[in-house]
């Protein structure tokens, strides 16, 4: 019963309101609940740049806009938003009598969900460990697990030149890498690939029942797994980046300082941001470019060409759709005036294909 509560109070309530919300023509709403946005949203995309750069709702604002995303996002006066923070009163009172303690991306002390001065001491303990030179030897690993993966896919697709692209490829890039980081043995990876499947959409809105068990099934695994590893690591540390982190952030020293629930925090971070992101991008990719044999074949001419292709495959296919801020006071934001804890969604995706940035936005 606590368990469906919360989903009442975090995805339920929501839901609901927004179905009934899609029926009115609800542009919110739409974006929630309605099957042909999901499907083809590039015309909606339209509809709410033609409602303005930022239209109010019932419970948030929402902008397609691109200057006003440029600007929402790197403003003072907006934060991050905490996990149900936002949500109206009764629901909020009803989301903390029966939240769990599940580590959560949206929840501090995830990165996604703090602010200054502790956001400055994860960045700065971080940063520590990802030096240049272990970014360099990330990607040289990167590279070569890539071909790995590739020469394996050949090998296997036989005559009939048929694979699952993106089990065996999109999906196994990054959990490989992620492994890497966090240390994984070669025997757990196959349950670190499961919990991130199942935790990915712990960062949507809107879950259905279904939905979020299966999310808590995997938040749930991964916190007793993590756990004991890094236990595992703390007794016998060893080259991974995981274990340099816990040796920096358990060093005593106040300015790269981590208690265990950060540490937890960060290393779930990786996984939850990491995964579906990275499985996204690659698989958008390499549709896109099947789809458009000529461009692909400048690549292949060109090959310098390449990072500005993947800049446009993200700005096409941003794996990130979404994502919200929070006025920290009253401030007028596109001629509105909004209060102090105002919710403001940021639509990415709709942003990255704005006519008055590019002149051909859906190419």
């Amino acid at each position: 019963m606590k368990e469906r509560l919360h989903w009442l109070a975090m995805h339920g309530f929501i839901r609901g309101v927004a179905t009934l919300g899609v029926r009115r023509g609800d542009l919110h709403a739409r974006l929630i609940a309605d099957p042909a946005v999901a499907a083809n949203p590039v015309a909606y995309y339209d509809e709410l740049r033609a409602a303005g750069p930022l239209v109010k709702g019932r419970v948030s604002y929402l902008t397609a806009d691109h200057a006003l995303a440029h600007e929402l996002l790197r403003s003072d006066d907006f934060r991050v938003v905490m996990f149900g923070a936002n949500l109206p009163g009764p629901l909020r009172w009803l989301e903390g009598r029966t939240r769990d303690d599940l580590l959560h991306p949206l929840r501090a002390p995830s990165l996604l969900a703090v602010e200054p001065p502790d956001h400055t001491r994860y960045r700065k303990t971080v940063s520590a460990v990802f030096t240049p030179r272990a970014v360099a030897a990330l990607r040289d690993r990167v590279e070569q697990t890539a071909t790995e993966l590739l020469n394996r896919l050949a090998a296997e697709s036989g005559a009939s030149q048929v694979v699952d692209i993106v089990g065996r490829y999109c999906s196994q890039l990054p959990v490989a890498i992620i492994s890497d980081i966090l240390g994984v043995p070669e025997p757990d990876r196959r349950r670190v690939l499961e919990f991130g499947e199942l935790a990915a959409p712990s960062l949507d809105i809107g879950l259905t029942w279904q939905q979020y068990r299966s999310v808590q099934r995997g938040l749930a695994g991964f916190s007793s797994w993590l756990d004991e590893h890094l236990s595992r690591l703390r007794r016998a540390p060893s080259d991974n980046l995981m274990s340099q982190l816990i040796q920096i952030a358990e060093s005593g020293s106040a300015e790269t300082y981590l208690d265990s629930n950060e540490l937890q925090a960060i290393a779930g971070l990786v996984l939850a941001a990491g995964f579906e992101t990275t499985v996204n991008l690659l698989g958008n990719g390499i549709r896109m470019l099947l789809d458009a044999p000529d461009r692909l074949d400048t690549l292949r001419r060109r090959p310098e060409l390449w990072p500005n292709a993947v800049e446009e495959i993200l700005r096409l296919e941003s794996p990130v759709q979404l994502t919200a801020r929070v006025a920290l006071g009253d401030v007028e934001l596109a001629g509105q005036r909004l209060r102090r804890g105002d919710l403001v969604l940021v639509y990415l995706a709709a942003a990255n294909r704005d006519p008055s940035v590019f002149a051909d936005p859906h190419r």
